[in-house]
């Protein structure tokens, strides 16, 4: 494999799937929300849906695409279906995402538009 500008090795091709797939869930701003929502701590699906202003059946089928994917964990406490992420560096690739684009946006950069254009 070859090497890029910091000495690491390209990853394998079954990675790069992996990540795009990652990545591509990540493209819903609405599973977006629930990841930045999790971020700050576990939740039901009943707390996300009014958070993310979505119809519960919607919010739920979102949270299974998220889980299926190991983006999301979660566990039953009683009639509850709790989610959560135990991946630290999921947390922090959201926090920081979302945290750039929201100081862009404060500085008058609106991040629409430096990312409109993008394909991938």
């Amino acid at each position: 494999m070859g090497e890029i500008g910091g000495g690491f090795e390209d990853p394998p091709a079954e990675v790069l799937a992996a990540a795009a797939g990652a990545f591509g869930l990540l493209a819903s701003s609405v599973r977006l929300h629930l990841m930045w929502a999790l971020s700050q701590g576990e939740s039901d699906v009943t707390h996300l849906a009014d958070r993310v202003g979505g119809a519960l059946p919607a919010v739920s089928q979102h949270l299974a695409k998220l889980r299926l994917a190991g983006l999301v964990r979660s566990r039953r406490e009683g009639r509850r279906q709790v989610y959560y992420i135990d991946d630290p560096d999921v947390v922090t690739l959201v926090r920081v995402m979302i945290g750039q684009l929201t100081a862009r946006s404060h500085q008058g950069a609106a991040p629409i538009r430096l990312l409109h254009g993008t394909s991938g």
